[in-house]
């Protein structure tokens, strides 16, 4: 199943949609060591396990490491504590380690979350949650979980590079902002535009299948996520 933005039911409203906060950089904080690789995937496996599970702090900050830059995320949970909660467990286990950003449409988002390897992926395409409702807007900086339709989050985020109010009413909901490094997302390549099949970028449904050997093979330009980790106070 495509976790994509409403199901394309936003595409022609807002391409024109389909499944963004300050825009200075920040010097990179120094983070605990990443996990030994052999240790994450047994964590990420089991998504109904307690410490993936937890309850979010009522505020925390991201670093993200990528290929176009290092960017910070300040998360704040009476936004979305769903979401909020569901994106602390991911980030604190190395979920986003090494995910590309696959689909990045100019002037409008950078969308990103299916993981590189298709057994973690599969692991994770049914932990729905539910809707939060849409406390604050999705404006240039903000960061939402994409969607398939009600109730549908899973593990696929993106963050709006531009005001797009307009994905308010439709359910989307900001669980937080760039506070820092917003040139970073700015940068972040959007050269193929669109996901197959209404576009040239990569099809969601092959990186589910095949994971990263799909996208470095054939869509090499794609920034990555190198590392992200909770910031410690």
């Amino acid at each position: 199943m495509r976790l994509d933005l409403r199901s394309w039911i936003a595409l022609p409203l807002v391409l024109a949609l389909s499944a963004c906060a300050s825009t200075a950089s920040t010097t990179p904080e120094t983070g605990p060591p990443a996990p030994e690789p052999e240790d994450a995937p047994s964590v990420l496996l089991d998504p109904t396990a307690p410490e993936l599970n937890r309850t979010a702090p009522d505020t925390f900050k991201v670093l993200f490491e990528t290929t176009a830059g290092d960017f910070v995320v300040e998360v704040y949970r009476d936004w979305a504590p769903l979401g909020a909660d569901r994106f602390f467990n991911l980030v604190d286990h190395g979920f986003y380690d090494g995910l590309r950003f696959y689909r990045v449409i100019p002037n409008f988002m950078a969308q990103f979350g299916i993981h590189a390897d298709p057994e973690i992926s599969a692991a994770w395409r049914g932990t729905r949650i539910p809707d939060d409702p849409v406390e604050a807007s999705n404006e240039r900086g903000t960061i939402t979980f994409a969607t398939g339709g009600p109730d549908t989050r899973t593990v696929q985020l993106f963050i709006n590079r531009v005001d797009n109010e307009r994905l308010d009413p439709m359910g989307f909901a900001p669980f937080g902002r760039v506070t820092g490094g917003m040139d970073s997302v700015d940068r972040i390549y959007d050269g193929y535009g669109e996901g197959a099949p209404r576009g040239d970028g990569p099809s969601q449904g092959r990186i589910q299948e095949a994971g990263e050997p799909y996208l470095a093979a054939e869509f090499p330009r794609l920034d990555m996520i190198h590392r992200a980790w909770v910031l410690t106070p």
